[in-house]
């Protein structure tokens, strides 16, 4: 069964259609991002997707159930979309108290969520008190209290410094090798490949590409950047490249060559042989950045 489903979502504000006949088919498990440029749609699909709007028009499901039956599957949904409006002068697990008193959760989960979360030693601390990360993390830990089959996370490392960051991504893949689904948006790009399976991205209300990260990355050849020592010896250098089968241009004074890593080597030996010296040789994989623009088309948007 998939977690999340849709055909032909759509939402329109006046003569204006955020979200545009996404189609969509999550599976479950794992962890899948969720990006695009700002005003892509991203957070108008997850409203819908959480009941929080209506939709203009097609259809969406949650865990099995369609979207405007959102007591069918809310209740196995745990979500973190907004910062979580905590009261500065109790503790992390005192807050929790509360809103799982006020959610009718079971109380025995909140020590097993703050451990979940790294944060069982802080418990006792006044929120007050917490770190950004730390704010972040008991925001996941109410998420969680449902023990939810769906996670649903808007910007979980907004604003988080480097080791914030990290703890939050460790985090995510953990949840997502429980067997839950993590459904996660970020403009971090670099922490959206390090962490997820899978990717969502949308542009223009719509879907540009839904599948695994693998697949994604696949579609974007890795290149080669060489440049000779001689500049002189740049035009040549290109045709070496397309003689091999590789097209190549000219960049910033150097030569970018759409070619796999293992090119370099022989690009190396045909260099030698054609009495060329190289004073750059280096392989680039391919990485969700690139993709993104390639198949945005517009590096002037930025990521939503």
């Amino acid at each position: 069964m998939a977690s999340i489903r849709a055909a032909g979502l759509t939402k329109a504000f006046g003569d204006l259609r955020a979200v545009n006949q996404i189609d969509l088919d999550l599976p479950e498990g794992g962890v899948a991002g969720f990006v695009g440029p700002n005003g892509a749609g991203k957070s108008t699909t997850i409203r819908m997707l959480l009941g929080l709007i209506r939709p203009t028009s097609g259809d969406g499901e949650v865990l099995g159930h369609p979207i405007d039956r959102r007591a069918a599957y809310l209740h196995r949904v745990g979500a973190l979309i907004e910062a979580p409006g905590f009261y500065p002068s109790l503790t992390g697990e005192a807050n929790l108290q509360v809103f799982a008193r006020l959610g009718g959760h079971d109380r025995g989960r909140i020590a097993e969520v703050l451990d979940v979360v790294g944060l069982r030693e802080f418990g006792g601390d006044r929120y007050s008190n917490y770190s950004l990360g730390m704010k972040q993390r008991l925001g996941i830990a109410l998420a969680l209290l449902p023990d939810p089959d769906l996670l649903i996370l808007d910007e979980p490392t907004n604003g988080l410094d480097p080791q914030g960051i990290v703890e939050i991504r460790s985090l995510l893949m953990q949840l997502g090798a429980s067997g839950k689904t993590v459904f996660v948006s970020s403009h971090l790009l670099a922490e959206i490949q390090a962490a997820c399976d899978a990717i969502v991205m949308i542009d223009h209300g719509g879907v540009v590409f839904a599948g695994s990260m693998a697949d994604l990355l696949a579609r974007n050849s890795p290149t080669i950047r060489a440049a000779a020592h001689d500049v002189a010896d740049t035009a040549r250098l290109i045709e070496l490249a397309a003689d091999a089968g590789y097209p190549a241009a000219r960049v910033n004074g150097a030569v970018e060559i759409v070619a796999p890593a293992h090119f370099t080597a022989e690009l190396n030996r045909l260099a030698w042989q054609a009495g060329i010296t190289l004073g750059e040789l280096q392989a680039t994989s391919a990485d969700l950045e690139q993709a993104f623009f390639a198949m945005t088309g517009d590096t002037k948007k930025g990521v939503s």
